[in-house]
């Protein structure tokens, strides 16, 4: 939360989503008034069905078991035990470079 390479916007749907996944959203009207600072009333909705679609999905395949990957993936996490540096940097530079000079506006109806 404290990153200054998140806009407010950011910061705020971060937050909601935590309160949202901890169940906490309810008693928390604070919480609801920072996120209504950065959205209105439809992204609001919009964003609290995404967060639980993705709680939901979560919950459901690891219940069940189902791997998200296939297995030899996850066993290759499993084996690394230190990611390179310079990996992640060129991998973010290249996030970077790519990054769009815009992005289409939502359509508010």
């Amino acid at each position: 939360m404290g990153s200054p390479l998140l806009s407010t916007r950011e910061k705020a749907a971060l937050l909601w989503a935590e309160h949202v996944t901890l169940n906490t959203a309810r008693q928390r009207d604070d919480v609801f008034g920072i996120v209504h600072e950065s959205y209105d009333d439809a992204e609001i909705v919009e964003l609290t069905m995404a967060i639980c679609y993705f709680n939901m999905n979560n919950r459901f395949v690891d219940a069940l078991k189902i791997p998200v990957e296939p297995m030899e993936e996850v066993d290759k996490i499993k084996k690394s035990t230190r990611t390179d540096p310079e990996k992640i940097r060129l991998y973010l530079q290249t996030i970077l470079d790519n990054w769009p000079e815009s992005f289409p506006k939502t359509n508010p109806d």
